[in-house]
C-alpha cells in the first residue's frame, strides 16, 4: 500500500514538474535591437549619414578643445599652487569653475541635437519599412515572440535597463538589410 501511494505521489510530481516546464516553454523569448545602430551602419554610405558623422565629430574636436583649456588652467593651477599665488589660484579657480560650465552645457545640448538628427534620420519611412521587414524575419527565424529597441521613441536613451548582448539582434538585422540591398 505504501509503495503504491509512493509511486502515485511521484507520478504526480512527474506530471506537476512536466506541466510545469510546458508552461515555462511557452513564455516567449526577447529580443533587443538598436535601431540607431542598424540605421548607421545600414546606410554610412548616404549623404545625410556622412554630414551627421561629420556634424559628431565637429562636436567632439570641440569638446576636446574645451577639455584641454580646462586641463591647461588645472596646469597653471598646479603652478599658482606651488608658488603660493592665492590671487592667482582664485582666478583661475573661477575660470576653471567657467570653463567646467561652458563646457557642461554645451556638451548638453549638442548631445540632445545629434540624438534628435539621429533619431530623425533613423525615423525615415523607407528604412523604417525595410528594418520592421528584417526584425520580422530575423526575430521569426530565431524563434524570438518580442522584440524591443534598445532606445526610447525620442531618442533620450535607452529604454532597457539591463540586457545580455545574446539577446541584441542589431548586426543579424544589418546583415539581413544589407543582404535585401545587394
Amino acid at each position: 500500500m505504501k509503495a503504491r501511494r509512493m509511486i502515485a505521489l511521484a507520478l504526480m510530481a512527474c506530471l506537476a514538474f512536466g506541466t510545469l516546464a510546458a508552461q515555462q516553454q511557452q513564455l516567449g523569448r526577447v529580443a533587443v535591437v538598436d535601431l540607431q545602430k542598424v540605421y548607421m551602419t545600414y546606410a554610412k554610405d548616404s549623404a545625410p549619414v556622412r554630414a551627421f558623422e561629420e556634424e559628431k565629430a565637429r562636436v567632439q574636436a570641440e569638446v576636446d578643445r574645451m577639455t584641454g583649456e580646462i586641463k591647461e588652467l588645472q596646469r597653471r593651477k598646479a603652478e599658482a599652487i606651488s608658488a603660493d599665488d592665492k590671487e592667482l589660484i582664485a582666478t583661475i579657480d573661477a575660470e576653471i569653475g567657467r570653463k567646467a560650465v561652458n563646457l557642461s552645457e554645451y556638451y548638453k545640448i549638442k548631445r540632445a541635437e545629434l540624438d534628435e538628427k539621429a533619431k530623425k534620420l533613423s525615423d525615415s519611412s523607407e528604412f523604417a519599412a525595410l528594418a520592421a521587414a528584417a526584425i520580422k524575419k530575423v526575430a521569426e527565424l530565431e524563434g524570438y515572440s518580442l522584440v524591443v529597441s534598445a532606445q526610447q521613441m525620442d531618442g533620450t536613451g535607452t529604454a532597457v535597463l539591463w540586457y545580455s548582448p545574446t539577446v541584441d539582434i542589431s548586426e543579424k538585422v544589418i546583415f539581413e538589410l544589407v543582404g535585401k540591398a545587394k
